[in-house]
């Protein structure tokens, strides 16, 4: 199965904060502060991926420049006059494409798999298809490590061991999201 990781914007890759902003504005249009509480530390996004306030601020400027997010309207709070931004037709042709591809290494499970889940479930979109690709892709590479965990001896069979059981550990997550999905429909 041949899948496009790690989708480009005007050349460069997204960093996950701009992608959790990019997702986020995907649902709503919003101001930099309201994004940002949603992505603190006690926030739901904030759960799996902070961007502390300064960070939210830069990304929206980044994301503006690369044409994925506009400015459409201000409003009036406690303190300077807030920014509305929404995304653009490219920014949701890029959200949607980087939210149906699995992520392309184990370390980013935790994260952007997670990510891209929650933002998938608050959208009250199927998250099957995407668990399917990730297990898909998952499934060969867990072979192979466990070759390489067998192969191995000392600290590198520690680390090839510690690999194959975070590989094993994220195909188990999604088949077992996949059991529990399917039995919703």
């Amino acid at each position: 199965m041949e899948v496009a990781l790690d989708p480009t914007v005007g050349g460069r890759r997204l960093v996950p904060g701009e992608w959790a902003v990019l997702g986020l504005l995907a649902e709503a249009p919003a101001h930099g502060f309201a994004l940002s509480k949603s992505l603190a530390p006690g926030g739901e996004i904030g759960l799996i991926w902070t961007v502390p306030r300064q960070l939210v601020y830069r990304t929206l400027g980044v994301l503006e420049e690369n044409e994925l997010v506009g400015a459409i309207a201000t409003e009036a709070g406690h303190g300077p006059v807030r920014t509305i931004v929404d995304i653009t037709p490219s920014g949701r042709d890029a959200v949607e494409r980087w939210l149906e591809q699995p992520v392309a290494h184990i370390r980013d499970a935790r994260s952007l798999l997670m990510l891209k889940l929650v933002l998938l479930e608050r959208s009250s979109r199927d998250v099957r298809p995407l668990l399917e690709r990730q297990r898909d892709l998952l499934l060969p590479v867990a072979v192979a490590q466990r070759e390489r965990a067998t192969a191995a001896s000392g600290c590198q069979q520690t680390i090839e061991l510690w690999r194959s059981e975070c590989i094993d550990a994220v195909i188990s997550f999604a088949e077992r999201m996949l059991a529990a999905r399917g039995a919703e429909t």
